[in-house]
């Protein structure tokens, strides 16, 4: 039995894919008119190399969030760029960003979009951290930036002042209930699978407090070269061990030959004093 086609349907739907299109045509058109970047430089080294301490160790050593149906979950670390919450509303310029289970930007990074994080072109999903350096009292971390954040649905929202700018706290972290943040005890970020701690170190050649990530039970996640002096311990102990085992099978052998040579010395005085030993 063939199915009836009701015509107000298919016109309803016409108008319904129409409508969506000039949607399309009109975000398309309204952000070519968004300024993604003005070439304003990171305001200081520490927190240029700060920015850097909390995207490339996601991307080099973490495997990402907890496996989910089909297949592992995306995500998305960036530093020092606009993030997008609202059409027709100013950009966040934030230090550092990360997003879960987002397409990421395209292949072409010269195309609008994808030179800075547009919520309605990551599948509406806003980030699910956001961390602020704090290296001035002008950026208003504390108070007009916690309210835009949490205008954008950011789950998380950490400020780092490593120079108590704000206060004489380091770190706060703010977790987003409802329409507003409240203060959270601790660092971890349990949906996310990471946590976040103040580490006394040196990193690129700089003795400081940084901001670091670790995974769930508190363990860093490494930095490249960190990764690569693991790597370079890892062989010299295994290096070590082969050269441990060799010299203890040379002992062994010089105590068998030793052994073998009394044995034969033995065997000959018997031989000497008239006594023929068994073979």
């Amino acid at each position: 039995m063939n199915a009836v086609i009701n015509p107000l349907e298919n016109r309803q739907r016409a108008a319904w894919e129409k409508e969506l299109e000039e949607i399309r045509v009109e975000v398309e058109r309204e952000m070519e008119n968004l300024v993604t970047e003005d070439d304003t430089p990171v305001d200081n080294i520490l927190s240029e190399k700060q920015q850097r301490l909390l995207t490339e160790p996601l991307y080099g050593a973490w495997p990402g969030p907890a496996q989910c149906a089909p297949g592992h979950r995306r995500f998305l670390a960036l530093a020092n760029v606009g993030l997008f919450y609202g059409l027709r509303e100013p950009p966040l310029v934030l230090d550092m960003m990360l997003a879960l289970d987002v397409p990421g930007p395209g292949p072409d990074l010269s195309l609008k979009p994808n030179r800075s994080y547009f919520i309605w072109e990551q599948g509406g999903k806003p980030p699910v951290v956001v961390i602020e350096v704090v290296s001035n009292r002008e950026g208003g971390d504390d108070d007009e930036k916690l309210r835009k954040y949490a205008a954008a649905h950011v789950q998380y929202y950490a400020i780092f002042d490593p120079w108590r700018q704000l206060s004489d706290r380091l770190l706060r972290i703010y977790q987003l209930m409802g329409q507003t943040y409240v203060e959270q005890a601790g660092g971890l970020f349990k949906e996310v699978g990471l946590g976040l701690i103040l580490w006394q170190g040196e990193y690129e050649g700089v003795e400081a407090l940084w901001l670091r990530w670790t995974d769930l039970k508190g363990r860093l996640i490494p930095t490249g070269a960190e990764q690569a002096e693991q790597e370079r311990q890892r062989t010299e102990q295994e290096r070590q061990r082969a050269i441990a085992a060799e010299q203890q099978l040379t002992q062994e052998q010089l105590r068998a030959t030793a052994a073998e040579q009394w044995l034969e010395q033995l065997m000959a005085r018997l031989r000497e004093m008239g006594i023929n030993p068994p073979e």
